[in-house]
C-alpha cells in the first residue's frame, strides 16, 4: 500500500482508547482486588500498578520473569521509561494485563502462582441464567434443515453470545421483527465456500464464557456433518484482558456444555470426543499475548497458519491485530490489510474499537450520519470479512 496509516496511541484526552488507560484500566484493577481475599502485598502491588499505569512510566520486567525477553523483543526495550500514553495503545493495553499478572502474583512463586485473576467473572457469566437461555435455544435448531442451523450457529460465534439471536438473524425477515445490530460487511458466502470438505480450520478464540461456547457449539457442528476434517482453537497461554480465553477456560465451557440439558449436551459431547481423538486441537502460542499485530508472527506460527484451509479470527482484538492497529480509512480493502497472512483468513468481529477496514464508501457514509463515529466502537455492529486464496 502506497500509505500506511500510523498506529493508534492513548494520548488524546477524550478519544476511545484514552479511556481505555485512564478509566478502564483502573476499574479493572479495582474489580480484581475484589475478586479474591489478596493478602497485603498483593494488595501493595496493585496499588503501585494503579499509580504506575495511570501517571507513571513504563518500567522492566524483573530480572527473573519468565518471558523478559520476549517482551525485550516485543518493544519492552524501547519503550521503558515512556509513558503508557505515548507508545502504541495496542502494546500499552497488553503491558497492561501483562503486569497485572506480576501484582496478583501469577507467575509465582507463591501461593496465588497460576490462579486466574479474572476466573471468578468468567464462570459467573457462564453459569448465568442468561447462559441457560442460550443453550436451551439450541433445542429448537434440530429441527431445521443444516443450512439454517450452520447460519444460526455462524451468527452466535459472530456476536459471542446469544443463540436464539443467531436464529433470528438467519431468518430472513428478522430485521423487520426485531431491532437487531446489523452487520456492516457480510462474506458469510465466502466462508461458506472455503468450509465446503476443508481439511484444517484454525479459530483464533476471543473471549471465554458466553463467547467461548459458540465458538465450541459451531465447530462441533462443523465437524460433526464434515465440513472439516480438523480444527485448531488458538486460546491464549495466559490470562489477559479479562475474559480472553486459556486453556481451562475451554475445559470449563465443555464440561458447562456437557452437563446442560438437551441438545447442547449433544454438542458437548462432541467437542469432547473430538478433542480425544485429536480432530480438535487446542494451542497455546506465546505470540497469542504478544502486543503486536499478526504481520509479525514468528515463523512456526505462520507456517501453522499456512497450513490451513481457513484460519478464523475471532473478536476485536484479534482483529486489531490481524489488520494492525491503525487509522485506516474505513473503505480500506481488507484484501490489502491481510496481504501479509499466509493463508486464506476471515474475521468474525464485534465492532469495539475504532479500528475498521474493508467498508463500501455508501455503507460508512450510512453509519456516520446515523451515529457519527459511536458505531465503531459501542459493540452494536459486527462483520464477516473473508479474504480467500490468492
Amino acid at each position: 500500500m502506497s500509505h500506511i496509516p500510523p498506529v493508534i496511541l492513548g494520548d488524546e484526552p477524550g478519544s476511545f482508547p484514552h479511556s481505555v488507560l485512564a478509566e478502564r484500566h483502573p476499574a479493572i484493577i479495582r474489580q480484581v482486588r475484589e475478586s479474591f481475599p489478596y493478602d497485603p502485598e498483593r494488595h501493595g502491588a496493585l496499588d503501585a500498578l494503579l499509580e504506575n499505569c495511570t501517571k507513571g512510566a513504563v518500567e522492566p520486567l524483573a530480572a527473573d520473569a519468565p518471558d523478559r525477553s520476549a517482551w525485550a523483543l516485543w518493544g519492552a526495550a524501547e519503550y521503558t521509561g515512556r509513558s503508557w500514553f505515548d507508545v502504541p495503545w495496542l502494546w500499552s493495553e497488553s503491558w497492561f494485563y501483562r503486569r497485572l499478572l506480576d501484582a496478583v502474583g501469577y507467575f509465582g512463586p507463591g501461593p496465588w502462582q497460576g490462579i486466574d485473576p479474572f476466573r471468578p467473572v468468567k464462570l459467573a457469566e457462564l453459569d448465568s441464567p442468561e447462559t441457560d437461555e442460550e443453550l436451551a435455544a439450541l433445542d429448537a435448531l434440530d429441527s431445521r434443515p443444516v443450512g439454517d442451523r450452520e447460519a444460526a450457529l455462524l451468527h452466535g460465534s459472530l456476536w459471542g453470545n446469544r443463540a436464539d439471536l443467531g436464529f433470528r438473524l438467519s431468518d430472513g425477515d428478522a430485521e423487520s421483527r426485531a431491532a437487531v445490530p446489523g452487520l456492516v460487511a457480510d462474506d458469510s458466502a465466502a466462508l461458506w465456500s472455503l468450509l465446503d470438505d476443508a481439511d484444517t480450520l484454525c479459530v483464533v478464540a476471543d473471549n471465554a464464557g458466553r463467547e467461548l461456547v459458540p465458538d465450541l457449539l459451531l465447530i462441533a457442528h462443523l465437524l460433526a456433518h464434515g465440513r472439516v476434517r480438523r480444527a485448531i482453537l488458538h486460546v491464549k497461554p495466559y490470562p489477559y484482558y479479562v475474559s480472553d480465553a486459556t486453556t481451562a477456560d475451554v475445559v470449563d465451557a465443555v464440561r458447562r456444555l456437557t452437563r446442560a440439558p438437551g441438545a447442547a449436551a449433544r454438542y458437548g459431547r462432541e467437542v469432547w470426543s473430538a478433542m480425544a481423538d485429536g480432530r480438535l486441537a487446542v494451542r497455546a502460542h506465546p505470540f497469542s499475548c504478544a502486543p503486536l499485530p499478526y504481520e509479525a508472527m514468528p515463523d512456526d506460527l505462520r507456517a501453522e497458519f499456512a497450513e490451513a484451509t481457513l484460519t478464523v479470527f475471532k473478536g476485536d482484538l484479534n482483529y486489531r491485530r490481524l489488520v494492525g492497529d491503525r487509522r485506516w480509512p474505513p473503505t480500506t480493502p481488507f484484501a490489502d490489510v491481510t496481504a501479509h497472512f499466509p493463508g486464506p483468513v476471515a474475521a468474525l468481529r464485534t465492532l469495539k474499537s475504532d479500528v475498521i477496514t474493508g467498508l463500501d464508501e455508501a455503507t460508512e457514509a450510512a453509519l456516520v450520519a446515523a451515529e457519527g463515529q459511536r458505531w465503531r466502537t459501542g459493540g452494536t455492529h459486527a462483520l464477516i470479512q473473508v479474504r480467500g486464496a490468492e
